[in-house]
């Protein structure tokens, strides 16, 4: 008999994840990788993933499916891989994508690591993504329901972690999971999503940086194109590329985060038509099954919600290049470009 282990965070998609596996006679377990405590973050609600709640919601799950339950401690690799990495990307001028980062170094790395010392076959997340294997390779492709597609945040995956995880929910919708949830009696059936990053569950990063870390940003000009001082920053970390609200510049016209400048503490505001660009380059990439030697036509998305735009892709040794066929609004250092071949995810690396 296969044996998997169910990542568990206590929602709905994980549990049926695991109704499902159950159902297919694999021998499971459940487990929630313990990757903070409230108080380490600041805060004292249970309203984040990972919290006691999450974890009573887990385990309420496994013994009504008849499963195991485990609760694995990674912290330390937590703060190390997506913490310190989140407040380090900040500082550097970019915005991170600690949601990949997560998937990355702790539930493909290192739960996959745990799952080889128990002995066991598979990982199993409810993440909305599939995994096809065709003639020996392993393909990552698009969820079924489109407006909950989880591919673009597993693009880092290799073929030996394609082929030992299972994404059982690919080929169902959100409302057909919340169905299944509530026909097997699963409490958390109608439990909404979690939205935020989930270190940061107020949306306030720069203020999470600062208590976690207990570091000061300074204040700074904001600037045109031109470098023409226009107003004071309150700290270059509180500000993203393409952000217009929050900025308290009175410019007689919509004025947005075009770029910051680290070493003179400058963040530069300027047009909607200043954000767009058409090219891009990127590192740190991962190629799901072969890397191309000549240029390609595919289509690549720069943000996790946007519309996947067609473009050309070329390498110079480990260094990608895209060039969209129309220019892309607020193409961001740090975040991930993510290409597709119609439902297939290519690979993916960070935007420089």
């Amino acid at each position: 008999m296969k044996k998997a282990i169910i990542a568990m965070s206590g929602g709905v998609d994980s549990s049926v994840a695991a109704y499902f596996m159950k159902d297919r006679g694999f021998d499971c377990i459940g487990a929630t990788m313990k990757l903070y405590d409230n108080e380490d973050i600041g805060i004292s609600s249970e309203k984040t993933c990972c919290s006691l709640s999450d974890i009573e919601d887990a385990r309420a799950v496994c013994r009504r499916l008849g499963m195991p339950y485990y609760v694995f401690n990674f912290k330390d690799e937590f703060e190390e891989k997506v913490i310190d990495k989140f407040v380090k990307t900040y500082e550097a001028g970019a915005t991170p994508n600690p949601c990949i980062d997560c998937n990355r170094y702790l539930k493909f790395e290192k739960l996959m690591q745990r799952m080889k010392e128990l002995d066991y076959d598979y990982i199993v997340t409810g993440h909305y993504a599939d995994i096809e294997e065709k003639d020996g390779r392993f393909y990552l492709k698009k969820g079924k329901d489109l407006s909950k597609d989880q591919s673009y945040v597993l693009y880092s995956l290799t073929q030996n972690q394609l082929s030992h995880t299972i994404f059982p929910l690919g080929k169902f919708s959100k409302s057909e999971i919340r169905e299944i949830a509530e026909r097997e009696g699963f409490l958390n059936a109608r439990k909404h999503d979690s939205q935020d990053i989930c270190f940061v569950p107020d949306g306030d990063y720069a203020k999470f940086i600062e208590e976690h870390f207990g570091k000061k940003y300074p204040d700074g000009d904001f600037v045109d194109i031109n470098g023409n001082v226009l107003g004071k920053h309150s700290g270059i970390i509180r500000y993203t590329i393409g952000q217009r609200k929050g900025l308290g510049i009175a410019a007689g016209k919509p004025v947005y985060v075009c770029k910051k400048n680290i070493e003179k503490n400058q963040v530069v505001l300027g047009s909607n038509e200043d954000l767009l660009s058409d090219f891009l380059e990127a590192e740190d990439f991962n190629w799901i099954y072969e890397k191309p030697v000549d240029k390609i036509k595919c289509k690549a998305k720069t943000r996790y919600n946007m519309t996947e735009q067609p473009c050309e892709v070329w390498c110079d040794g480990e260094r990608v290049f895209v060039k969209f066929d129309s220019p892309q609004r607020a193409v961001t250092s740090g975040q991930a470009v993510v290409l597709y071949d119609d439902e297939y995810v290519i690979g993916g690396g960070t935007i420089k």
